[in-house]
C-alpha cells in the first residue's frame, strides 16, 4: 500500500518533488494561480488549478481524497516583512483555517507546513500561538519552537543547495489518541549532527550548481546590457585601484556611497535623519579623506557614475579579498550594487533582483534558479515568460529542505508512526540520504537523480 499526499497552495511543486523522492503518490493538488498551476501540471501530470475554499467552505463542498501526508506552503504575504504583516486579519492569512478543516476531516498522519521566518517573529506571536494550539487541539504532536531551515545550511550530500533561504517549518505528527503522553510535548525537530560540521563558506556555485553552458545561444537574453557592464566596469576600476594602493587590503564592509564623496554632509546636522544614515555618511567621509586622490581620479575618469541611477552610485562589497568584481556574484539592489563571493546566492525573490554571475556577465537562468530550489534538470517552464518563472521560484519551497524536515520528523516520532502509519515510516527510513530529483512523466515514472 503506497503512501499518499496532498499538495495545498502547491505553486510549481517543490513539496511534490520531495514527496515523490520518498516514492509517495500525490492524490490531490490545489493552486489558485493559473500560471503556477499550468507549470505544476506540465511537470507533474497532476491537475492543480482551483480554489481551496471550494473544498472547505460552503454547503456543497468538493471532495478531497483521503491521504497520509498534508503539505501546505500556505501564502506567506500576510506574515512577510515585504507585506503589510496583517497576519490572520487578512483573508490569505485565514487560509490556515482551511488546512485545519482538512486535518480535522481526514486526520493525515503527518502535516508539513512552510512559511517565511517572520511568521514566528514577535509581531505575529498571536498567530503563531494559534497555529500551534490548533494543531495540538486536532491531535498532533508539534513543537512551539520554530524550526528554521535554509538549503545552504544543508550539506550538498544531503540535498542542500547554494541558496540562503530561511523558512520556518511547522510539522505535526498525528498521535494515536488525544490523551497520548506526548500531547503538548515541545521537543523540537533536529537535523543529523553531520549538518553542524558543514561550513557554508565551502559552497562553490560553479561546482555545486550545474550551470548551463555559457555559450548557448539562448544565454544572449540573460546577458547584461551595455549600460550595466559600463557601470560595473567603472566600479571594478575602483576596486582594482584600491587593492593596488592599499597593498592588497580588503575594501571596507560598509556601503560605499559615491554621492557623499567630496560633498558637504547631508545627514550629520539633520535631526530627522536616522542614525544608520549618519553612520554611513561618517564612514564614507573618512574613507574619502583617506583615499581622496584615487577617488577623485576615478570619478574624473568615470563621469557615468554621477549620471547613473542613485542605486548604482552605491557599492556594497561583501567579497572579502576577492580581486575583481567580475569574479563574484552581483546584485542590482535598491540599496546599491552588492558583490559577494561565488559561494551561495541570496534567497530567490519574487522580484527582479536576479543574481548575476560575474565571470559570465549574465543573470542566472530560470532553469538554474529551479536547480537552486532543488528541482531536477528535467524541470521545465515550457514557453512561459522568464518574469513569471522567476516569480514562481521566488514563491517556491526548496526540495532538499522539505526532504530533510520530513526525515527529521520521522526520526523524532518513529515510535508514534510504528503504530499510526508503518508504511510512511518504512518509506522514509529506507529512502536515500539525499532526495532523488524527480519529474513525473507519468504516474509511475521516475527520473533518476542527476549527479
Amino acid at each position: 500500500m503506497s503512501v499518499t499526499f496532498i499538495d495545498l497552495f502547491a505553486g510549481i511543486g517543490g513539496f511534490h518533488a520531495a514527496g515523490e523522492s520518498f516514492g509517495w503518490d500525490c492524490v490531490f493538488a490545489n493552486e489558485i494561480d493559473p500560471a503556477a498551476a499550468a507549470i505544476y501540471e506540465l511537470n507533474w501530470k497532476q491537475p492543480a488549478l482551483g480554489n481551496i475554499h471550494d473544498h472547505t467552505r460552503g454547503v456543497k463542498k468538493k471532495p478531497i481524497p483521503a491521504h497520509d501526508v498534508l503539505f501546505g506552503g500556505f501564502p506567506c504575504q500576510p506574515f512577510s516583512k515585504s507585506g503589510k504583516q496583517l497576519g490572520m486579519e487578512e483573508d490569505r492569512g485565514s487560509l490556515f483555517h482551511d488546512i485545519a478543516y482538512i486535518l480535522e476531516k481526514h486526520k493525515p498522519s503527518l502535516v508539513v507546513l512552510e512559511n517565511v521566518r517572520n511568521i514566528a517573529g514577535p509581531r505575529h506571536a498571536h498567530e503563531w500561538k494559534y497555529i500551534i494550539e490548533k494543531l495540538r487541539e486536532l491531535g498532533y504532536r508539534v513543537s512551539s519552537k520554530p524550526f528554521v531551515v535554509s538549503p545552504h545550511k544543508i550539506p550538498p550530500s544531503y540535498g542542500g543547495t547554494p541558496q540562503a533561504r530561511e523558512r520556518v517549518f511547522i510539522v505535526g505528527t498525528k498521535l494515536p489518541t488525544k490523551r497520548h503522553p506526548l500531547a503538548g510535548d515541545d521537543t523540537p525537530l533536529k537535523f543529523p549532527t553531520d549538518f553542524e560540521g558543514w561550513d557554508i563558506g565551502n559552497w562553490d556555485l560553479f561546482n555545486d550548481l550545474p550551470l548551463e553552458p555559457n555559450s548557448s545561444a539562448n544565454k544572449l537574453k540573460y546577458r547584461l546590457s551595455n549600460d550595466e557592464v559600463e557601470i560595473l566596469d567603472a566600479w571594478n576600476d575602483l576596486v582594482t585601484e584600491m587593492l593596488i594602493h592599499r597593498d592588497g587590503l580588503r575594501l571596507p564592509g560598509f556601503p560605499l556611497w559615491s554621492d557623499l564623496w567630496g560633498k558637504k554632509p547631508l545627514y550629520q546636522k539633520d535631526k530627522k535623519a536616522p542614525d544608520w544614515k549618519k553612520d554611513f555618511e561618517a564612514k564614507n567621509e573618512q574613507f574619502y579623506d583617506e583615499h581622496k586622490k584615487i577617488i577623485d581620479q576615478w570619478l574624473s575618469k568615470h563621469p557615468e557614475i554621477r549620471s547613473t541611477t542613485p542605486s548604482k552610485r552605491k557599492l556594497e562589497w561583501q567579497a572579502q579579498d576577492m580581486k575583481s568584481l567580475w569574479d563574484g556574484l552581483i546584485h542590482f539592489r535598491p540599496s546599491g550594487i552588492r558583490v559577494k563571493r561565488p559561494t551561495y546566492v541570496p534567497a530567490l525573490v519574487a522580484i527582479t533582483q536576479t543574481t548575476i554571475i560575474g565571470k559570465y556577465k549574465r543573470r542566472i537562468t530560470p532553469i538554474e534558479a529551479a536547480r537552486l530550489q532543488g528541482m531536477a534538470d528535467s524541470f521545465t517552464f515550457g514557453d512561459q515568460s522568464d518574469v513569471m518563472s522567476y516569480k514562481q521560484l521566488g514563491n517556491g519551497v526548496a526540495v532538499g529542505a522539505v526532504y530533510q524536515v520530513i526525515k527529521a520528523a520521522v526520526e523524532r516520532d518513529m515510535d508514534i508512526l510504528k503504530i499510526t502509519n508503518p508504511a510512511l515510516l518504512k518509506a522514509v527510513r529506507k529512502a536515500p540520504q539525499s532526495p532523488v530529483k524527480t519529474k513525473s512523466d507519468s504516474k509511475d515514472s521516475r527520473i533518476s537523480e542527476i549527479s
